[in-house]
C-alpha cells in the first residue's frame, strides 16, 4: 500500500520547488498553493513576473525560456521537486506544438536529471493525451509524456505525470466562453460529450502536495467529486445559474457545422499569422464523446480530495469574473 507520508526533502527545509509555466493560468495558482504549503519556490519566466495574484509572495526568479539550457540549469539545480507546467495550447501547425511541448519537456527533464538527480519531477500533461490521434495538441502532449518516461527510465520512481481535465477558475479566459454563452436564453450546443472538470485551486493544491512528496510515482488524472464528468448541457445550465439566469434552451449543432466552424477559424488564423484556439482539430476534441475520468486514473484521496463541486466552483468563478469586469 502506498504511504501517505511525504518523503523527506533532500537538501532543503523547507523544500525547494522549481516551476515552469508559473505565469500561466494553472501556474498562477500553483505558485500560491506552494507558498501556502511552505515551500521555497523558484520559477522560470521570460519577463517580469509581477502579478496581483502573487501579492505578498516570495520566490526566486530565473529569466529564460525552455530553449535556454543555461536558464534551465539554474532553475533545476539543487531542487527537491521540479514541476513542468509550461506548454503550448495553440499553434499554427504540429511542428510548433512539438517544439514547445515535446522538445521543451525533453530539455527540462534532461536538466533535472543532471542537476537535481534526487528530485521528484512532475509533468503537467492533459486528458487530451489519452487521444493523440484527435489533434496536434493531443499528439504533442502524449509525445511529451513519452519523452519524460524515456528520460526517467532509469529512475521511474522520480516521475509523476498528471493529466488535468477541463480546469476553470479565476484568471481563466478559456472557460470564460462558457459563461458568456450561458448569458443568453438560447445556447448553441456544439457537443453532447461528457466532460470532467476541476476548480483550479483544487488542482493546484493536489500538485503542490505531490511536489512536497505525497503519493507515489506514476500516471494520474485529476477531477472534482464527479470524475464521471458532466454532459455539456449540465455545464452550460450550471454556468447560467451562476450568472443568475434561468434554464437555457439548447440549440444542438450538427457535427459538420462544428467542424466547418473550426476549419474557418483555423483558416482565418493562418491568414492573419496568428494561432487561434478553435481550429478543425480543436473541433475534433470538442466532439469527442468522453472526457470523463475513471476511478483507477485518479490520484489517491490522501493526495487529492477536491473541495469545490461544480455548483460552488462555477458560482465563485462567475462572481470573480463579474468583480473583475470580465462579465457584465
Amino acid at each position: 500500500m502506498p504511504s501517505s507520508r511525504p518523503r523527506p526533502p533532500t537538501r532543503h527545509d523547507p523544500p525547494l520547488v522549481a516551476v515552469t509555466g508559473a505565469t500561466g493560468f494553472l501556474g498562477l495558482h500553483l505558485v500560491t498553493a506552494l507558498a501556502k504549503a511552505g515551500a521555497n519556490i523558484r520559477i522560470l519566466v521570460r519577463r517580469d513576473p509581477a502579478h496581483e495574484a502573487w501579492k505578498g509572495l516570495s520566490f526566486e526568479t530565473i529569466r529564460g525560456s525552455l530553449e535556454d539550457e543555461t536558464a534551465l540549469t539554474r532553475l533545476t539545480k539543487g531542487a527537491d521537486a521540479v514541476i513542468h507546467a509550461a506548454g503550448l495550447i495553440k499553434a499554427l501547425d504540429r511542428a510548433t506544438f512539438l517544439r514547445a511541448n515535446r522538445d521543451g519537456t525533453a530539455r527540462v527533464t534532461r536538466m533535472a536529471r543532471q542537476h537535481a538527480p534526487g528530485a521528484r519531477f512532475i509533468l503537467i500533461s492533459s486528458l487530451a493525451a489519452r487521444e493523440p490521434q484527435l489533434s496536434s495538441y493531443a499528439f504533442s502532449k502524449r509525445a511529451a509524456e513519452d519523452t519524460a518516461w524515456q528520460v526517467y527510465q532509469d529512475a521511474p520512481e522520480r516521475l509523476v505525470i498528471v493529466r488535468p481535465p477541463a480546469i476553470y477558475g479565476p484568471w481563466d479566459r478559456e472557460t470564460l466562453a462558457i459563461f458568456k454563452s450561458a448569458r443568453f436564453p438560447i445556447v448553441p450546443l456544439a457537443s453532447q460529450s461528457r466532460v470532467a472538470t476541476i476548480h483550479v485551486s483544487d488542482a493546484a493544491e493536489a500538485i503542490a502536495r505531490l511536489a512536497l512528496g505525497a503519493g507515489e510515482a506514476g500516471l494520474y488524472a485529476l477531477a472534482d467529486d464527479h470524475p464521471e464528468g458532466y454532459p455539456m448541457t449540465e455545464l452550460l445550465a450550471e454556468a447560467a445559474r451562476a450568472m443568475g439566469r434561468g434554464q437555457p434552451r439548447f440549440l444542438p449543432l450538427p457535427a459538420r457545422i462544428t467542424r466547418l466552424a473550426g476549419r474557418a477559424s483555423g483558416a482565418w488564423g493562418r491568414l492573419r499569422g496568428q494561432a487561434p484556439v478553435f481550429t478543425a482539430e480543436k473541433a475534433e476534441e470538442i466532439l469527442h464523446p468522453d472526457w470523463s475520468v475513471s476511478a483507477a486514473e485518479l490520484l489517491p484521496a490522501y493526495v487529492h480530495e477536491p473541495r469545490l463541486g461544480l455548483a460552488e466552483g462555477f458560482g465563485q468563478t462567475a462572481a470573480w469574473y463579474k468583480a473583475k469586469g470580465w462579465l457584465k
